[in-house]
């Protein structure tokens, strides 16, 4: 599949290109850049408003104890969505409206979370008894040097 990324590359911008023209035929030029701007807008309202409603989500997951594995994909496709819509073409903006779907996301979710196996792990705070009083050695607590033992830079 990797070897066929740079065909898909050159293909998809092209396909965008004809549909615009059969839209175009189809339904005037006008319409067809009022449809264009229109999805650019969307996808920055979606864009901006999911955004902050994953944030939301995924903070109420981590209040609640719960990984929140769900919420972070949620909006790692609604962002990837927006972006879709923001990019010109009718392509990029069905594969976009697909991915605003609800059940779509869920579906997707779970078709590639199905092999992952989440392992949960929690730190925690170890405090270790502090000692106040400094350890004692037997030894006296000034050293006597001689002259020659020590010199000054």
């Amino acid at each position: 599949m990797l070897r066929f990324a740079p065909l898909l590359l050159l293909a998809w911008p092209l396909a965008e290109i004809a549909l615009f023209i059969v839209v175009g035929r189809f339904i005037g030029v006008v319409p067809t850049l009022v449809l264009i701007v229109a999805a650019v807008l969307l996808g920055i309202i979606v864009l901006r408003q999911q955004g902050l409603g994953v944030l939301n989500r995924m903070r109420a997951n981590v209040s609640t104890g719960t990984v929140p594995g769900e919420a972070l994909f949620d909006g790692m496709v609604l962002a990837i969505a927006a972006v879709f819509l923001i990019i010109p073409g009718f392509m990029s903006d069905a594969i976009a409206l697909a991915l605003l779907v609800p059940p779509v996301r869920k579906w997707l979710y779970r078709a590639l979370t199905r092999n992952v196996r989440v392992v949960q792990t929690t730190a925690t705070y170890r405090t270790y008894p502090v000692n106040d009083t400094p350890t004692r050695i037997d030894a006296p607590s000034t050293i006597d040097l001689d002259d020659d033992d020590w010199q000054r830079k």
